[in-house]
C-alpha cells in the first residue's frame, strides 16, 4: 500500500500539499484592512497638498515676496502631478505599482523637504513641480491599486471610499494649513508630510507585490515630450483665463494654440508608435471615453462650487470666515456620503451608470432650481439644497473609475486610471476659468464698476468689497447675486451633459 504523498507507480514524485486546494480569498473584511489603509495615507497627502497651502500663502508672499507668483505655488503643484499620472501609470505596469508607489513616495518626501527649505520663491515653486512629480504619482497608482488588489464587485466600494477620502482630504487641508501657519509658521505645511509620508511607506508594505509587465516595449519619450507641450500651455491658459484682465485672455489664445498643435502632434504620434503613452485604442473604446468625458464635466462642476460658493455666500449673504466655512461641510461632506453609498450600491446590485444617470439628473435639476430660486433663499435654505447636491454628486466618480478600470483590464490599469485623472484635472481648470469669465461677462453687462470690484475679489479674496459704501456694497450684491444665476446655469449645463454620457455609456453593470 502507498503511503499518503507517496507517488503512484510510474508517476513523478510530488510533495503531499501538491494537491491543495488554492488558499480561499481574503474575507472583505480583513482585504478592507490590508489593503484601505495603506493606499488611503497615499491618496490623501496627493489631496492635501493641493488645498492646504492655501491658507499658507499669505504668510509665504509676505515671507519671500515675489507677489505676482504666488498662484503659481498651486499651478505649479496641479501642472506638475497632470505631467506624472500617465508616467506612473506605465511604470506601474511595467515594474509592478506597489515598488512604483514607493518611488512617488520618496520624491514627495523629499520635495515636500526642499518646499520647507526655500529660501525664494522661484526655488518654492521648482520645488512644488518636484512636489507635484510625486504627488501625481500617488493619485494614479492609488486608484491603480485598487483595481490590482480588489475583486470586481467590490471595486466600487473601494471606491466610494476613496472619494470619500479625497472630499474628506480637500475640506481637511486649509483649515489645518491655517493652524500650523499661525502656530508654527508656514514651512510646516510642507514639513508635516515628512512623517505622514514615513507612515504611508511602512502601509504600503502590506500590499500584496505583483510582478509587472516586462515586455513592454521601451517608454515613449516623444510622446510624454508632445504631452508636456499640450498640457502644460492648456493649464497655463486657463489659469491666466481666471484673472479676466484683457492681456490674460491674449496670453490665454496663444496658450491654447500651442496646446492644440501639441494635441494634434500627439495624437498622429500615438496612433503610429507602437508603444504610445497613451493607448490610443483604448480611449476609441465608447465605455472608456464616455467614461473619461464624465469625469471632466463632473470636475468641471465640482471644482467651480467649490470655488465659487465661498464668495457668493461673503458677498451675497455676507458671512464671515468661520460662517461660510461651516456651510459648506454639507457640500463637502454629502460628495463623501454620496460616494460611499453609491459604492454599497454598486456592490450589491453590480449595476453602475443607472446610477449615476439618476445622480446626475436630480443634481441638474437641483442646480436648475438654485439658478432659480438662490436670490430668494437663506444661507441655511442655501446650505442645505447644497447638501443634497452634493450627496447626489457622490454617484459619479466611484462609478467612472471602476468602469474605465474594468474596460481597460490588468495590462492597462495605470494608464486607464491615470486617463480619469488627466480629464478631471483638465474639466476642472477649464471649467472654472468658464465660469469666472461668465461672471465677469454678465457683471461687464449689467455693471462695469461691479465687474472690476468682482476682478479685485478674485486676485484679493471678497474682503476686496469690505471698502465700498453701504449703498454701493448692496448693489454689487444684487448685481453679484444675478450673475451668479448664469453660473449655476452653466454648472447645471455640466452635469446634464455627463447625465447623457452616463446614459449613454454602454457600460451599464459590472460582470
Amino acid at each position: 500500500m502507498l503511503n499518503d504523498g507517496a507517488a503512484a507507480p510510474g508517476e513523478p514524485n510530488k510533495p503531499a500539499h501538491a494537491d491543495a486546494a488554492p488558499p480561499p480569498p481574503p474575507s472583505p473584511r480583513s482585504l478592507f484592512f490590508a489593503v484601505f489603509p495603506s493606499i488611503m495615507l497615499p491618496m490623501f497627502l496627493a489631496v492635501v497638498d493641493q488645498t492646504i497651502v492655501a491658507t499658507a500663502l499669505p504668510s509665504i508672499a509676505g515671507s519671500l515676496g515675489d507677489v505676482e507668483r504666488i498662484s503659481w505655488i498651486v499651478i505649479a503643484y496641479l501642472i506638475a502631478g497632470t505631467v506624472a499620472a500617465p508616467v506612473y501609470g506605465y511604470y506601474g505596469d511595467l515594474h509592478g505599482r506597489r515598488k512604483v508607489m514607493f518611488v512617488a513616495l520618496s520624491v514627495f518626501i523629499l520635495a515636500s523637504c526642499l518646499c520647507a527649505a526655500a529660501q525664494s520663491m522661484l526655488m518654492l515653486i521648482l520645488a512644488r513641480v518636484a512636489q507635484g512629480l510625486g504627488g501625481g504619482g500617488l493619485m494614479t497608482l492609488s486608484q491603480a491599486l485598487i483595481g490590482e488588489t480588489v475583486p470586481p464587485r467590490e471595486r466600487a466600494r473601494y471606491q466610494g471610499y476613496l472619494a470619500a477620502v479625497v472630499v474628506c482630504s480637500s475640506t481637511f487641508g486649509p483649515v489645518v494649513g491655517g493652524l500650523l501657519t499661525q502656530s508654527f509658521g508656514w514651512r510646516s505645511v510642507f514639513f508635516v508630510n515628512v512623517p505622514l509620508g514615513a507612515v504611508a511607506i511602512v502601509l504600503a508594505r502590506r500590499l500584496p507585490s505583483k510582478k509587472g509587465i516586462r515586455e513592454r516595449a521601451p517608454f515613449d519619450i516623444v510622446g510624454l515630450a508632445l504631452f508636456v507641450c499640450f498640457t502644460v500651455p492648456l493649464l497655463i491658459g486657463l489659469e491666466r483665463l481666471q484673472l479676466l484682465d484683457p492681456s490674460a485672455f491674449v496670453i490665454g489664445a496663444i496658450c491654447a494654440a500651442v496646446g492644440i498643435v501639441a494635441l494634434l502632434l500627439l495624437l498622429k504620434r500615438e496612433t503610429s508608435t507602437p508603444n504610445p503613452l497613451f493607448p490610443v485604442g483604448l480611449l476609441k473604446r465608447p465605455e472608456i471615453w464616455h467614461s473619461d468625458a464624465m469625469a471632466a464635466l463632473h470636475g468641471a462642476a465640482l471644482v467651480s462650487l467649490i470655488t465659487f460658493l465661498p464668495i457668493y455666500l461673503r458677498v451675497v449673504h455676507g458671512t464671515s470666515a468661520t460662517q461660510t466655512g461651516l456651510l459648506l461641510l454639507p457640500l463637502t461632506a454629502g460628495i463623501g456620503f454620496g460616494s460611499m453609498i453609491t459604492g454599497q450600491i454598486v456592490s450589491r446590485t453590480g449595476r453602475t451608470m443607472i446610477v449615476s444617470t439618476v445622480g446626475l439628473s436630480v443634481v441638474t435639476l437641483l442646480l436648475l432650481a438654485q439658478a432659480a430660486f438662490a436670490v430668494y433663499m437663506s444661507a441655511l435654505e442655501l446650505t442645505a439644497l447644497w447638501g443634497v447636491t452634493a450627496l447626489f454628486m457622490g454617484s459619479v466618480m466611484g462609478v467612472v473609475q471602476v468602469t474605465v478600470q474594468n474596460a481597460a483590464g490588468r495590462e492597462r490599469l495605470g494608464a486607464a486610471a491615470a486617463s480619469v485623472q488627466l480629464s478631471r484635472s483638465v474639466g476642472a481648470s477649464f471649467g472654472t476659468a468658464l465660469i469666472g469669465m461668465i461672471l465677469f461677462v454678465t457683471l461687464a453687462i449689467m455693471d462695469p464698476d461691479g465687474a472690476q470690484v468682482f476682478i479685485a475679489m478674485i486676485e484679493q479674496g471678497a474682503s476686496a468689497l469690505d471698502g465700498l459704501p453701504a449703498g454701493r456694497h448692496a448693489i454689487v450684491q444684487a448685481d453679484i447675486a444675478h450673475a451668479f444665476r448664469a453660473a449655476f446655469l452653466t454648472i447645471a449645463a455640466f452635469t446634464a451633459g455627463a447625465g447623457l454620457l452616463a446614459l449613454t455609456n454602454p457600460a451599464k453593470r459590472l460582470s
